[in-house]
């Protein structure tokens, strides 16, 4: 029988809790942060209005229990949060305070997306930019408060919504806005929200649409289970002094997922997307037993459990796919399990890098992906090799909202772009994870005690546990349901206070943000909300929550001063301005002129890297004023090799360079950028010992920075290469200077 490629694309919707149930709110609003809100009117619905256009494409959503409690409270006018709060108050009543937050917390939006499309909201932005926060505040007159709090709440409001009369009529205004105006947009905002549950029971039950769902707060289930579960990927990770085990709250949060499901949707659920992909097998028996029929996780994770590497071709394809696209069966002392993986690298693109495409090649680079997976299989298959012998499913699963501000018009017309593709051919065949394990149930047993302890995160747990400040947050919650364990006379009936205030301290956001790598502006607003919820739950016990919850948990550093690795992907702008919100996720190094060198300590203090599928990324700071072939040498050279990896490798051919490591090493690659012409030219090491140029479409450009892109692809090297880079400063071919000083900068192809 012939099969097409059948593809299930899973969409992750998810925010923690925001909302606190402590007694004080700032401004008014007891939910400390927006975000619900806000991707509400911007991600969830049109997300799955786009795709009932193309009824023959069929896929999966995930809604977290934790989302659709805060989308209801915000649907029925319950939620307020400090955006929201100042949104409705009269300008001329705003205080000081007010102003302030205002101007530092009211452009907390995608730039190029969502701020510099809109004149006005561009103009305030610019001005806060250009001439600082307390310009804004000695000058803003109640016009620019009034804007700006417009605006805010304007920006968010997906494309998609943009012919509605109301949002068109203050596209078109634009200026000028009143209270009044203000009201009206905070009630449209209410009204697509209301939206947002009804129109995925409505998909799901005329069979398009499959929604699943996950632990109600989303806690990473192997870490509440035994905290000892982050050594299996990392055996020698640091663990919290005080082991949490606490496996008896899994059926917990599992059970009350289930019952909001039902209530909402009206049937059972099948899928379950645990938290963060994190699977284990202790987790295992919960799930079937919760009436669960599958679940998903990531590709790291089968290689682990199955002690097999995905090796990938140049173009990121696997050569061996058909381990990873299919189900698998996993066999619990409480009946059996389907679980699938999903393709890193695809979900990764989708997730990172086609927001730095045209939408229209994006679309084409994906389906060409798939194109070559079907393929690949062909290929490998015995007999007729012109169709698809076996049913084959490649997994695409991704969080569903944060990638798309990233994206012309919010990424509408990628999956527009996309969407009509795929409904025009048969070859490839998008369904819901149940139509696919319904139609062709595993063939393949995966043992449930090998399956692996791991993440979609490097099949890790690191990201919420090894660190200090995560370290001592497990701590934390490992006092406080002790406590709550000692009062045996609190149920979630006659306290539902305490425990929901502890299925909140165990949602695994908090986890996410302490300590490295992850850091945002609201660092010390996601402290703080863990901690109050550890306060309520002691409070609800009718104890004295421990001094120590009175103090973040983080040591809020200021990032700028250190030396940080590449918390994710990058995809920055390159013009030469160091827009801060492209390289927030980079890498830095700070030149300190550690040799001795007070040049570059002044010149370029500071170097920030990262990469995407595309390219990697460079940015050197530099001293205000500085011109190429004055205060700064006139070239940069930059040359890399790449670690155990057999290459042809050559010395540096440059007058007057030093005789001492890394000056000396041999490299592989060599790229020679002339700041004044802002050109490139990139070299080769070949099998004769000569360098030999190269085509590269990178992009180099200078202005208040140095900002560079080099393409993965015109290195013809495999994925997961490492480079070690080093940069050298030269004036007519004649050596000057190296950095960083005492490292290499180590990039990674993705």
């Amino acid at each position: 029988m012939a099969h097409p490629l059948y593809v299930a694309f899973i969409w992750h919707q998810h925010q923690p809790l925001y909302k606190s149930r402590l007694s004080s709110h700032d401004f008014g609003g007891q939910y400390r942060l927006p975000w619900v809100r806000l991707h509400g009117i911007k991600d969830y619905l049109d997300l799955v209005l786009i795709l009932e256009k193309y009824p023959l494409l069929h896929q999966t959503v995930n809604l977290v229990p934790s989302l659709i409690l805060q989308l209801e409270e915000y649907a029925n006018g319950t939620a307020i949060d400090p955006y929201l709060a100042l949104t409705l108050t009269p300008v001329n009543e705003l205080g000081k305070e007010e102003k302030q937050y205002i101007i530092e917390h009211f452009f907390d939006a995608n730039h190029y997306h969502l701020i510099r499309p809109h004149a006005r909201y561009e103009e305030l932005y610019q001005q806060r930019h250009l001439k600082g926060e307390q310009w804004c505040f000695d000058n803003w007159q109640e016009k620019d408060y009034s804007d700006l709090l417009a605006w805010h709440n304007l920006a968010w409001f997906d494309p998609l919504f943009w012919d509605d009369p109301h949002i068109a009529e203050w596209l078109e205004k634009g200026k000028n806005f009143t209270l009044i105006d203000r009201q009206q947009i905070c009630a449209k905002q209410q009204e697509i929200i209301a939206r947002i549950i009804p129109q995925h029971k409505k998909m799901q039950e005329t069979g398009q649409l499959e929604v699943t769902t996950t632990p109600y707060t989303h806690p990473i289930l192997p870490l509440l289970a035994d905290t000892n579960a982050g050594r299996v990927a990392i055996p020698n990770m640091t663990l919290p002094n005080d082991r949490f085990q606490w496996e008896d709250d899994i059926p917990r949060h599992l059970n009350k997922a289930w019952d909001i499901y039902i209530d909402r949707f009206g049937r059972s659920p099948r899928g379950l997307w645990p938290s963060e992909q994190s699977v284990s097998p202790s987790i295992l028996p919960h799930i079937a037993k919760g009436g669960f029929k599958w679940l998903c996780s990531d590709e790291a994770v089968l290689g682990w459990s199955i002690n097999h590497f995905f090796h990938r071709d140049e173009m990121g394809n696997l050569y061996e796919p058909e381990y990873l696209y299919r189900p698998y069966r996993l066999e619990t002392s409480e009946g059996d399990l389907s679980i699938i993986f999903r393709d890193h690298r695809l979900s990764d693109l989708i997730g990172f890098t086609y927001g730095a495409m045209n939408p229209e090649q994006a679309a084409g680079d994906l389906i060409g992906h798939l194109e070559a997976i079907a393929r690949r299989f062909k290929e490998r298959q015995w007999g007729d090799k012109s169709s698809l012998e076996l049913p084959w499913l490649v997994t695409i699963a991704l969080d569903g909202e944060n990638c798309w501000e990233f994206y012309e018009k919010d990424g509408k017309l990628f999956l527009e772009s996309l969407y009509s593709r795929l409904s025009q051919q048969s070859q490839i065949k998008l369904v819901t994870v149940s139509e696919f394990i319904d139609q062709f149930p595993p063939t393949e047993t995966l043992n449930s005690g090998s399956l692996h302890s791991g993440s979609w995160v490097d099949g890790s747990f690191n990201t919420w546990i090894g660190d200090p400040a995560k370290n001592r947050a497990w701590e934390y919650l490992k006092t406080a349901r002790d406590s709550l364990a000692k009062h045996t006379e609190v149920t979630e009936e006659n306290n539902p206070e305490a425990w929901e205030a502890l299925y909140a301290a165990e949602g695994s956001d908090w986890f996410w943000w302490f300590g490295d790598p992850h850091h945002s502006n609201h660092d010390a607003m996601f402290d703080q909300l863990f901690r109050e919820h550890l306060i309520v739950l002691y409070q609800a016990l009718d104890e004295t929550p421990p001094e120590y919850l009175y103090r973040p948990v983080a040591e809020l550093e200021t990032k700028l001063a250190n030396d940080y690795l590449p918390a994710s992907f990058i995809h920055p702008v390159i013009d030469g301005r160091g827009e801060e919100e492209d390289w927030d996720r980079a890498g830095k190094i700070k030149i300190g002129g550690a040799r001795g060198t007070m040049h570059k300590a002044s010149i370029i203090p500071t170097i920030f890297y990262g990469w995407d599928h595309l390219n990697f990324y460079l940015r050197f700071d530099l001293k205000p004023g500085v011109k190429a072939g004055q205060d700064l040498p006139s070239e940069l050279h930059l040359v890399w090799f790449y670690p155990g990896r057999l290459t042809h490798n050559k010395q540096l051919s440059l007058g007057n360079i030093l005789d001492e490591p890394p000056l000396n090493y041999y490299y592989h690659h060599h790229l020679c950028i002339n700041l004044v012409t802002q050109t490139t030219w990139l070299q080769e090491a070949g099998a004769d010992g000569n360098w030999h140029s190269r085509y590269c479409s990178g992009k180099v450009a200078f202005d208040s920075c140095i900002e560079i892109s080099v393409p993965w692809k015109d290195l013809h090297i495999d994925p997961d290469a490492e480079i070690s880079l080093l940069a050298i400063l030269a004036e007519n071919g004649q050596y000057k200077d190296y950095l960083p000083e005492n490292t290499l900068i180590r990039l990674q192809a993705p």
